[in-house]
C-alpha cells in the first residue's frame, strides 16, 4: 500500500530530482510532486513524495524529519487527507439567513432609499 508523505519547509530551489534521490535512500519512491505557483511556476516550498509502503514511509520520516536540504531543515510527515472547501464561495462556510454577512431581514422592514413613498 503506498504511503503519501508531506515534504515542507523546502528551499524554493528543491527540485524534484534531489527529493526523489534523497527519499530513494529511504525505500523506494513511486512519485513526487513539488508543488508550484500556478502563475510564476515557481514552488511553493513543500511537496508529497508517494512510498510503495507503510514502513518505508515510516523510515522516510525518521531519516529525513529535520534533515538538511538546500540550508534549509525540512518537514517530514504522514501527508493528511485533502478537505473539501465549503460551497458557500470565498473559501468559507455558507452562512444561513442572507448572504455576504447582512444576517436575516425582517420582511416588514424597509431597506434603502430612493422610489417614491406611497401614502
Amino acid at each position: 500500500m503506498e504511503i503519501k508523505l508531506y515534504v515542507g519547509n523546502l528551499s524554493y530551489n528543491t527540485a524534484e530530482d534531489s527529493l526523489r534521490d534523497l527519499f530513494s535512500q529511504a525505500g523506494t519512491v513511486t512519485s513526487v510532486d513539488l508543488i508550484k505557483d500556478r502563475m510564476t511556476g515557481s514552488s511553493k516550498g513543500f511537496a508529497f513524495v508517494q512510498m510503495s509502503s507503510q514502513s518505508e514511509a515510516e523510515n522516510a520520516i525518521r531519516m529525513f524529519n529535520g534533515h538538511q536540504l538546500d540550508n534549509r531543515e525540512i518537514k517530514v510527515s504522514i501527508a493528511r487527507p485533502r478537505e473539501e472547501s465549503g460551497s458557500g464561495g470565498f473559501g468559507g462556510p455558507r452562512r444561513s439567513g442572507g448572504g455576504y454577512g447582512r444576517g436575516p431581514s425582517n420582511r416588514g422592514e424597509r431597506r434603502g432609499g430612493g422610489g417614491q413613498r406611497r401614502y
